[in-house]
């Protein structure tokens, strides 16, 4: 990469940060703008970008469990989905053929239906990076939308393979009857491979060579052998550190994939007022979504954020585009239709997704009306006759020894709370109080009656945006606790603190006071000579 184009992308995705927008947003804006200044893409740059794709997906296959995608709010929903996503999208722009637009001139049914086609995707780039990036990928609405998306690539991939005339080989069979025997091995060497330098190159082996590789070899799509190697290690007790492990080196992949966008340049303004159109079409889009999950018992509120968390076109929708074009299907022009619908509909969703919450807020009383009788799973309301005085949010490693070590003290008054169903499960069988919520769900503050007599919170969560959103609501609904925030990060106690916490540290202070605790614990230092 040129100094000069990583300088003017650093620059813009830090204004992006600075200004409350993901940083993607950024880079966007920089590719935009070295377009301008003469640059174009790359192939560098354009492998970086689907290296950090096939990377995502990877990771994405490591936190999505397979029963997940079984769920009718996800595959049922999805499906109907893209159908009518299609369906309303063709004949949008069939429709258009007869107002004597020269653009629209001469398009097909078949033509206007690959064109809906293409925009019926959502990103999965740009929605899991957002949901990374608030911490909120392992709620129910995160869940949703991820099996949702993964249900649009699936989809996606059997266009391509057909479209393309390419029949899998016959090794391909062989591939697929071995993975259950692959998985045994992967999981075997993950368990050995240690926590540094290691685990990472063997990430990459597998998302690259094992996944990529070894599916394109065989005829199928690269990106689903990424994702599929992910998913055979998704239930591994080391999964999570192994996706966090690539994290640097995906989003520093990524910056190729947004960058690639922007330095394809604007087009002529009738290409250009198209795409503005098709942009101006994305909250129907994203209504429908939200009316579908709405009537599979999810609430108005998960469904909401669901639905915004899809309002994009996505990069898959590029990827039809650029096959119809290659076929002679369509004109290259839609292809530049599409990257900027793409680009611009990234922009916009931007905010929605960093205002969703409060969007939420404003519209609550409508919205709730789509609520069905029938509550989720996931989301049936807590009752208790338990005298809960403490609340643990966050049931992670550090909540877990925090619930352990105040119920020995003061007993079963101790409520802990996670989004992550499988971690809720293990803590009941291990005998703690533990229940399904997510914390950014305004209405689980409201439902919780029983916060009113809790006398003390303590927030484990990493993600910053959480934590404050959480005392925030805690203190509406007429909590008087006390409230202790951690963080890994020295910058973050301020914020907090102003926040409403009534003291915030950081986690690694008092590592030492604890192993000196340990050390005194289990050593006998009645011998030790103390010199004055």
């Amino acid at each position: 990469m040129d100094p000069i184009i990583l300088s003017v992308t650093f620059v813009l995705g830090l204004l992006a940060n600075r200004m409350k927008l993901p940083a993607l947003v950024g880079f966007l804006v920089a590719g935009f703008i070295l377009n301008a200044m003469g640059f174009t893409v790359s192939e560098d740059i354009k492998d970086i970008g689907d290296l950090g794709v096939t990377l995502l997906l990877f990771t994405i296959g490591l936190k999505l469990k397979t029963k997940q995608l079984l769920r009718p709010e996800i595959w049922a929903a999805g499906s109907i989905h893209m159908t009518l996503a299609v369906l309303f999208f063709g004949l949008i722009v069939q429709l258009f053929t007869y107002t004597g637009l020269h653009f629209f001139v001469g398009l097909s049914i078949s033509t206007s239906l690959l064109i809906g086609f293409a925009l019926s995707f959502s990103s999965t780039v740009f929605a899991v990076k957002i949901m990374e990036e608030s911490g909120l990928s392992k709620s129910l609405n995160g869940r949703i939308a991820i099996g949702v998306l993964i249900i649009q690539d699936i989809l996606a991939v059997l266009f391509i393979t057909f479209s393309t005339g390419k029949t899998p080989s016959l090794w391909a069979l062989l591939i697929i009857a071995l993975l259950p025997a692959a998985r045994w091995v992967f999981r075997y060497i993950l368990d050995h491979t240690g926590h540094g330098e290691l685990q990472v190159l063997f990430g990459m082996s597998l998302a690259l060579a094992a996944g990529a590789g070894a599916f394109e070899m065989v005829g199928l799509k690269a990106d689903l052998g990424a994702l599929i190697m992910g998913m055979l290690l998704a239930t591994h007790p080391r999964a999570s550190e192994l996706a966090d492990s690539l994290l640097s080196l995906k989003d520093f992949m990524l910056l190729g994939f947004f960058l690639s966008i922007g330095l394809g340049g604007f087009p002529n303004m009738t290409a250009l007022a198209t795409a503005v159109f098709f942009v101006l079409l994305i909250p129907l889009k994203s209504m429908l979504f939200f009316f579908l999950f709405t009537r599979f018992n999810v609430s108005a509120r998960s469904s909401f954020i669901a639905a915004i968390n899809l309002t994009s076109y996505s990069e898959f929708g590029l990827i039809v585009g650029a096959i119809g074009v290659s076929y002679g299907w369509m004109d290259s022009k839609w292809l530049v239709v599409m990257a900027i619908a793409l680009s611009l509909s990234f922009i916009v969703a931007s905010p929605l997704n960093m205002q969703a919450e409060e969007l939420f807020e404003r519209w609550r009383n409508f919205l709730n009306r789509f609520d069905t009788e029938i509550s989720h799973p996931d989301e049936v309301l807590i009752s208790s006759t338990a005298n809960w005085q403490i609340l643990i949010v966050g049931m992670g490693r550090v909540g877990t020894q925090t619930y352990d070590f105040l119920r020995e003290r003061f007993g079963d008054i101790i409520l802990g709370v996670d989004a992550d169903q499988e971690t809720i499960q293990r803590h009941k069988d291990a005998g703690r109080d533990v229940v399904h919520a997510d914390i950014s769900d305004g209405d689980f503050w409201r439902r919780i009656v029983p916060l009113r007599c809790v006398k003390l919170g303590v927030l484990t969560i990493p993600n910053l945006d959480a934590k404050l959103y959480a005392m925030n609501m805690a203190k509406k609904v007429g909590s008087n606790s006390k409230l202790v925030a951690i963080t890994e990060y020295d910058d973050e106690i301020a914020p907090l603190l102003v926040g409403g916490a009534d003291f915030a540290f950081n986690i690694y202070d008092g590592v030492g006071i604890g192993l000196a605790s340990e050390i005194s614990n289990y050593l006998d230092t009645s011998n030790l000579v103390i010199e004055k």
